[in-house]
This record gives structure tokens, C-alpha cells and sequence, in this order.
């Protein structure tokens, strides 16, 4: 039979308890209360004392006891943080760092969205007026905002603007602009409809906004423009939407 040194055998296994206890150890001692908390950011909708109270249980757990990555969850998990940065500093003070949401736009009655299109408050208290009116299924919130970005962006370069977005259970579109004209996409081809109404109708409304009531795209091959007189203007091809907007501004 071979002989085992236990020997051989046990060194390794006492090294590694020496080293681990030298660490359970060094924790020990380097370990201690957290002397203070460093809270910055612009606390315009959150207080520090409100992001204090919601790690106190953390923060009790000492300076390296302490959960960073569970304290920033925590932080970023009270209404109007949209971000945190959380940071040991020697030898007993924690630092974080807050920013704050930024309210896009109104959604439904009393909801906010951030610049991304997330809905970070279901019911706010207070609802800037001067923010759009976007609405919808809750779960298409993003949907609905990227909407209203992108044709904003384009509308503005023109002079108008977007007042509201919807978007009904349906899945049918409407947008509400600036001036109050009323523009009515539909459910299908909403993408084309949208192009066309960028590209062709919005410089009708441009030199006509105070004749026109709606804009109805809900055609495959036109759109309609309904004038507050209660008449109709059907225009079917590109070339007669630029006959309208010639007649609009007065040139033959």
C-alpha cells in the first residue's frame, strides 16, 4: 500500500484556513459605523432626508457591512430619481450622487414621462400645463412618446408643433397640433401616413392654420382637409396637394 503523508494533505487545507481568517479578520478591524453621508444632486422633487430613510437599514450594516449595489437600487427605486451613484470613501463616509427625472410629457390624466419615454409617475399631484397630452395603453407608453419625438422634430423646422398624441385601444392614431388642428392617422400604414402628412400636408396648415379644422390621412391614397366652414377638400395625389398649397398662398 502507498503511504500518504498527511502531512501533504493538511498544509494546503491550513493555509487556506489561515488566509481565510486573516480576511474575516481584516474585515473585522477595517469595518466600522458610517460617519457620515455625502448626498448630492438638484433636490428639486426629492429630499436628502427622504434618500437617507430609504437605506437607513443599509447604512446600519457599517462601512464595509454596507450594500452599495442595494443601496443605489434603493435610491432609484423612490419616485423622481431617474439615476444614482453610490461610493465608499475613506475611511467611514458613503457618497451618492442623484439625478433626478425630467418630466417630457403628461400621460393620460396625471401620469409623467421622462425623456425616454418612460412613465416614471402613474399620478402626479402636480401637472405642469405647458407639457404635451400624450395617451394610450399603458404598455405602449414608449411607443406613443417616440411617436411624439419624432414628429415634433420634424414639425417644429415649420413652426408648428404637437399639443397631443393618442393612441386608442383600437390602435388607432390621432395628434392634436399647436394651433388646435385636429390629425386624424388611423390604424394602418401609420408610418406612410405620417411621411405624407410631414412632407406635404404640414405646409398647407403652415399658410392656412386659422382656415383649417382637421386633417383626416385615413385614405390609401389621399388625404382630407376639413375647413371650419364645414366643407371638404379631398386630395388625392402629391401634385394636387401642391395645387392646394399654391392656391393657399395665392399663386396661379
Amino acid at each position: 500500500m502507498p503511504t500518504i503523508r498527511v502531512g501533504k494533505i493538511l498544509a494546503p487545507l491550513f493555509a487556506v484556513a489561515i488566509i481565510f481568517a486573516t480576511y474575516q479578520l481584516s474585515l473585522t478591524m477595517l469595518d466600522r459605523d458610517i460617519s457620515s453621508i455625502e448626498i448630492s444632486g438638484p433636490f428639486q422633487r426629492v429630499t436628502a432626508l427622504q434618500i437617507e430613510a430609504a437605506i437607513s437599514s443599509e447604512i446600519e450594516a457599517g462601512f464595509v457591512g454596507a450594500d452599495i449595489d442595494q443601496i443605489q437600487r434603493l435610491i432609484v427605486a423612490l419616485p423622481w430619481i431617474d439615476q444614482a451613484r453610490v461610493a465608499r470613501r475613506w475611511p467611514s463616509r458613503i457618497s451618492i450622487t442623484v439625478t433626478e427625472q425630467v418630466p417630457a410629457a403628461v400621460w393620460g390624466d396625471s401620469g409623467l414621462l421622462n425623456t425616454r419615454g418612460e412613465l416614471f409617475v402613474s399620478e402626479s399631484r402636480h401637472v405642469p400645463a405647458e407639457l404635451p397630452r400624450l395617451s394610450g395603453p399603458d404598455t405602449r407608453s414608449a411607443e406613443v412618446a417616440t411617436r411624439y419625438l419624432a414628429v415634433r422634430e420634424q414639425l417644429i423646422p415649420v413652426g408648428l408643433d404637437v399639443r397631443r398624441v393618442h393612441l386608442d385601444a383600437r390602435g388607432s392614431w390621432e395628434m392634436t397640433l399647436g394651433n388646435g388642428i385636429e390629425v386624424r392617422l388611423g390604424r394602418k400604414a401609420v408610418a406612410d401616413r405620417t411621411e405624407l402628412f410631414l412632407d406635404v400636408v404640414a405646409d398647407i396648415i403652415t399658410s392656412r392654420a386659422t382656415d383649417i379644422e382637421y386633417v383626416d390621412m385615413r385614405y390609401g391614397n389621399g388625404f382630407t382637409i376639413g375647413w371650419k366652414g364645414g366643407s371638404q377638400t379631398p386630395v388625392s395625389s402629391p401634385k394636387q396637394a401642391e395645387r392646394e398649397m399654391l392656391a393657399a398662398r395665392g399663386i396661379d
